[in-house]
């Protein structure tokens, strides 16, 4: 296909990821696939993005995601520096065909803004589409902005004018995992960020209740290492003692981790994440909110890799109940179903998850691509 896309990953972190990143993974998967179906992408990012492109746009230079739950008078000028240099790329690059945006609310208003100017526009929605609802519940992209959902069950809950203007539903995809020979473990996983959305309190204490292992992964407020945490916390870092997932894992998880049954190993990437994953007992998903896409989900049962949940947002799409994994309604019946895990056949989670392939993302995006160019032509 002779299309030229520019693909704004954001300001908040690197494209591929070095740790935890849910967007950013997913633009590092769908971008080389499209570039195999002969899609030229033109990557906006910040600086230390590594994937490979057909050009590049870096407003910032360094990665904004320590900052991205501070008040709004704080940071709101990182997403718009981000979209200045955006608009200026297209201004200056009339090839641009269509503008992939991953940038929630900014992106979709400044693109807007610029009229004919810009290229048509299809955003992906990654978020809770309660989220925003005064933005996303009038805003009206005149036929060149459109929407794509990740998950029926994220439309679902969009508001009316927002549904209106969404042209598909793509399911995330995860890349093939790493082959390598790894024996299961004994303990159970959470792969996330450290917030409360992500319910890591809810899980240690369900693996206490269970008398399993737990492992936690994932950075708190952008810092993925635990001693430099401590150490920056121990300098009187006022600001990141603020945020609120710091907050949230020195008052709700932090007590709960004493080093042995409860673990926090911070942010993983690469050889670590995968021999963390492939030798988990199971995937938690505690969540406390309706999670739209779920790729830490996806990444497990690609992995054989069993998933507990809460039966919330997608989830219940991802996980078949007793099939390749559970859904729960209480910390009660968490506990209760990490003792059942062992009844969960491997080959069953894989299977379930084939659908999810890169290369299929791919497509439905092509497919979604050439709607926006022909409204936009319209």
């Amino acid at each position: 296909m002779s299309l030229t896309v520019l693909m704004n990953a954001g300001p908040w972190l690197p494209v591929p990821p070095t740790g935890y990143g849910g967007i950013e993974a997913v633009v590092a998967t769908l971008v080389p696939e499209l570039r195999k179906s002969g899609v030229s992408v033109v990557l906006a990012t910040v600086g230390p993005s590594e994937l490979a492109a057909d050009g590049y746009v870096r407003p910032l230079a360094e990665p904004r995601f320590e900052h991205v739950a501070a008040p709004y008078n704080q940071v709101s000028g990182i997403s718009h520096a981000h979209m200045y240099g955006v608009v200026a790329a297209l201004r200056e690059n009339p090839g641009i065909d269509l503008v992939h945006d991953h940038l929630e609310v900014v992106g979709p208003a400044v693109l807007s803004a610029m009229g004919d100017a810009a290229p048509p526009t299809l955003q992906t929605l990654h978020w809770d589409l309660t989220k925003h609802a005064d933005f996303y519940s009038t805003f009206d992209g005149g036929g060149r902005i459109g929407f794509a959902a990740v998950s029926q069950s994220q439309l679902d809950r969009a508001p009316a004018k927002l549904r209106e203007q969404t042209v598909g539903v793509v399911p995330l995809a995860v890349p093939p995992p790493q082959r390598m020979s790894v024996e299961q473990g004994d303990h159970a996983l959470v792969l996330a960020r450290i917030t409360r959305d992500k319910g890591q309190d809810i899980a240690a204490r369900v693996c206490l209740r269970a008398d399993v292992p737990l492992v936690l992964a994932g950075p708190v407020a952008g810092i993925g290492d635990p001693a430099e945490l401590e150490r920056r916390l121990a300098d009187s870092d006022t600001a990141l003692a603020s945020h609120p997932d710091v907050r949230y894992y020195l008052e709700d998880v932090a007590p709960l981790v004493d080093g042995t049954r409860v673990v926090w190993v911070g942010g993983v990437a690469g050889t670590e994440k995968e021999q963390l994953l492939q030798s988990a007992r199971v995937l938690l998903a505690p969540n406390r909110w309706a999670e739209p896409g779920a790729t830490g989900v996806v990444e497990a049962l690609v992995r054989g890799v069993p998933v507990i949940g809460t039966s919330l947002g997608v989830l219940p799409s991802l996980i078949q109940h007793g099939v390749t994994g559970y859904l729960a309604e209480t910390e009660e019946e968490l506990a209760g179903y990490v003792g059942q895990v062992g009844s969960i056949d491997p080959f069953a989670c894989r299977a379930a998850a084939s659908a999810w392939s890169p290369a299929a993302m791919a497509e439905k995006y092509l497919q979604l691509y050439e709607r926006m160019i022909e409204k936009g032509a319209r």
